[in-house]
């Protein structure tokens, strides 16, 4: 009869391919969620908001006044349109490839929000005016020293939930490193093996080492 073939794949791995193609499917959701949430509440600023002064809701600190930003945030690099446009990209792009490694329910709304704001605020780009890359921002929520959107709100809660993940200590994996596991990580060696000291070593070996010696040396006399 024959003998089947042994499977590579560890108990703990196969165990963990499952949940992380869920968390995957949910990072994918909450950004289209996010997406869909700017372009709307956009389509309605341009509708609502056209030639119209600023509506306050709360005060000075919350209201509603449309603009169209060619740069970033707080109107930084105003011309440099398609670099911004490339970085975004370039964020994007990274961020899917991390996402493969997704093992975190935390990581995965992190990366869900990023994913969903840096591509809200990138469609404006690909199709604003005045042209393709070129395009300028939708903004409409005025905090009183900026106004954003949507995709702004979702990238700052992002950037707020990847702080506290790094303080935590969880990785994107779903590993967690604790300050004990910090402290005891110097004492092991690289191959896995925990180093030992000179001073530590036991009693009876340095006598066997010294009986072999004596041996050796009575044999050879």
């Amino acid at each position: 009869m024959p003998t089947p073939a042994p499977d590579d794949r560890s108990p703990s791995t196969t165990r963990g391919a499952g949940p992380r193609r869920a968390l995957i499917v949910w990072t994918a959701v909450l950004a289209v969620l996010v997406i869909v949430l700017d372009q709307l509440t956009k389509v309605w600023a341009e509708d609502a908001l056209a030639d119209r002064d600023r509506i306050p809701v709360i005060g000075d600190l919350l209201g509603l006044d449309l603009v169209f930003n060619p740069g970033a945030a707080l109107g930084i690099g105003n011309g440099m349109t398609w670099i911004l446009t490339i970085v975004v990209v370039a964020v994007v792009v990274v961020v899917v490839r991390m996402t493969s490694r997704i093992g975190s329910r935390g990581w995965a709304i992190a990366f869900g929000l990023l994913l969903g704001g840096a591509i809200g605020n990138l469609i404006d780009r690909l199709t604003n005016e005045p042209g393709f890359g070129r395009g300028h921002v939708v903004d409409f929520i005025d905090y009183g020293v900026f106004i954003g959107n949507v995709a702004d709100v979702a990238i700052v809660a992002a950037a707020v939930m990847i702080a506290l993940l790094a303080i935590l200590g969880i990785g994107i994996d779903g590993s967690r490193v604790s300050s004990d596991e910090a402290r005891t990580g110097d004492a092991t060696a690289d191959d896995g093996a925990p180093r030992v000291a000179a001073s530590d070593a036991r009693p009876d070996d340095a006598s066997a080492d010294d009986t072999a010696s004596a041996d050796d040396a009575g044999g050879r006399a």
